[in-house]
């Protein structure tokens, strides 16, 4: 299928993806698992998972390979690769995708998470949803992959049980570090699309890199400009269209980051909101720094560099043992 692994896509800590072709003739790409989690967990999860989903906004699953230890699994081929590497600017300066293209991104985004949560005839919590986990189409439609990490639940289910915090670091709902915080629930992965959507308006390097307070946790800063009525500048050579569009994803995105997990919206009403015109939205509220463990790891972690990996591996500050994934 793949002619000996001739062509590599891509590698993580799960192993490699190579792309291959069918014998109809179907390009797809092989993701072999060289590290299986938890007896091949993860690999089980994935069938189980993608193999009951049928939306435009989730990768599909072709099939899956198993021989002894070896396994392999099988997607449609994603053309335009992963969306992490479009949402940086370019040498030039010019950005990779224009507003419109990003907005349509997200928007398929979230309405793959909330066919996940609630269009299967299970409740679907994927707890890793990021930039490396949304593929592109030749359409530069977005599709959630890598379910690795996901939990099945009965959809009358409001509340979720987990031995372990699980997700990337950057990501991570803080309920999943601190049970004091709120119960476990579909909320986690809003809190994870909040978090792409900041990545998505660069606003950790943009708002806050130049300013003599670049230590400050950011979503404050970001608080202290709306409070300010200033703009949320993410692109100098933007149109007013493209400011309020900005300034709508920004206040999306921290509604969705909010520290407890119940101030959180749902994924339909977030979608009520980006369809929606940006006057009508309010300011969230203003999360307090209460919670000092939580607060000194979430600051750590949305650097979203190796760094914060680092310090939560060897912290005693993770008080729930938790299970991080890298990349």
């Amino acid at each position: 299928m793949t002619r000996g692994f001739k062509e590599k896509l891509g590698e993580g800590g799960y192993g490699s993806v190579y792309k291959g072709k069918l014998q109809s003739g179907r390009d797809v790409a092989v993701k072999m698992l060289n590290k299986p989690k938890a007896g091949g967990q993860d690999f089980m999860n994935e069938v189980a998972t993608i193999g009951r989903i049928h939306h435009v906004n989730v990768v599909g699953l072709v099939g899956y390979c198993v021989e002894g230890t070896k396994r392999a699994l099988v997607y449609d081929f994603m053309p335009n690769g992963s969306l992490d590497k479009y949402i940086s600017t370019s040498q030039e300066g010019s950005p990779l995708l224009s507003w419109q293209r990003k907005y349509h991104i997200i928007l398929g985004v979230a309405q793959g998470i909330g066919y996940l949560h609630r269009g299967c005839d299970v409740q679907i919590l994927h707890f890793d949803i990021k930039p490396h986990n949304i593929l592109l189409d030749e359409n530069f439609i977005p599709k959630i992959s890598d379910f690795g990490l996901a939990k099945l639940y009965p959809t009358d289910n409001s509340i979720v049980t987990l031995t372990a915090a699980r997700g990337t670091i950057g990501y991570v709902a803080p309920e999943l570090i601190s049970r004091s915080i709120g119960t476990i629930s579909y909320k986690a992965d809003v809190y994870c699309f909040g978090m792409l959507l900041m990545e998505m308006l660069d606003l950790k390097r943009h708002e806050v890199a130049n300013e003599e307070n670049s230590s400050q946790y950011f979503p404050y800063y970001i608080y202290d400009k709306f409070n300010k009525g200033k703009e949320i500048v993410v692109d100098e050579e933007a149109n007013d269209d493209e400011k309020k569009m900005a300034r709508k994803l920004a206040l999306v995105a921290l509604w969705c980051i909010q520290t407890n997990p119940i101030q959180r919206p749902s994924m339909s009403r977030l979608l009520e909101m980006l369809e929606g015109e940006v006057e009508v939205l309010e300011v969230p509220p203003q999360p307090l720094q209460s919670q000092p463990i939580v607060h000194q790891i979430m600051r750590s972690s949305m650097t979203f560099s190796s760094d914060s990996m680092a310090l939560l591996e060897n912290s005693a500050d993770n008080p729930v043992g938790l299970d991080i994934c890298s990349d």
